[in-house]
């Protein structure tokens, strides 16, 4: 008999999260599958990092469950990257994916398919990314503005830091080109813009 991990996700505490995996639990028996329910309250899905999904995945490494069920997307995944990244995990450690209300079930040839497309598409979106990167190092340089981690004496070079928010860029990506954390971009950038407001 399969294993399977149900998850849930509901985003305040007042909700519940009974109708999904009533569902899940339904089409699992269906399946003949055994099954195992984790459940998150009060999570909002643009959280990457949540306590019983961290369980779950945990769990998943150690390969004891067989298949992840989910209601949809969006009570699993925040986005695309992650959603693609997730399955890619399961398909390295043999674990099927399905999602009930969604055109994806690892256990099928059509849902395999359809996870190839989205890995496909995730992988468009990264070169993408990357592309973005390389053209606004080179608008940097360009301009004399420094990129990469600065000396003692001259810090971070904040317009370049404004340059990339002002695309739209995210601060994981800034700190990466810079070769500094997060908290240092910003703290950066926010002593730039209280400076600009006492001198106004």
């Amino acid at each position: 008999m399969k294993r399977a991990f149900l998850y849930g996700r509901v985003s305040t505490d007042d909700q519940n999260e009974s109708i999904q995996t009533q569902e899940m639990i339904t089409e699992a028996k269906h399946r003949g599958w055994e099954t195992t329910i984790f459940a998150d309250h009060g999570w909002s899905g643009a959280k990457e990092s949540r306590p019983e999904l961290d369980r779950m995945m945990a769990l998943c490494r150690r390969r004891k469950c067989d298949v992840v069920m989910v209601y949809r997307f969006d009570r699993f995944a925040r986005s695309m990257k992650q959603l693609v990244n997730a399955l890619s995990e399961f398909d390295a450690l043999g674990i099927a994916f399905v999602s009930v209300h969604e055109s994806i079930d690892t256990t099928t040839p059509q849902g395999r398919l359809v996870f190839g497309i989205f890995a496909a598409i995730a992988e468009f979106e990264r070169e993408l990314i990357r592309q973005r990167t390389r053209s606004a190092m080179a608008y940097a340089k360009a301009r004399g503005i420094h990129v990469g981690r600065p000396n003692k004496t001259s810090g971070l070079d904040v317009r370049y830091i404004a340059h990339r928010r002002a695309q739209d860029a995210t601060w994981p990506e800034i700190a990466s080109e810079m070769k500094v954390s997060v908290a240092t971009c910003q703290r950066a950038l926010q002593k730039a813009s209280a400076g600009k407001a006492v001198n106004a």
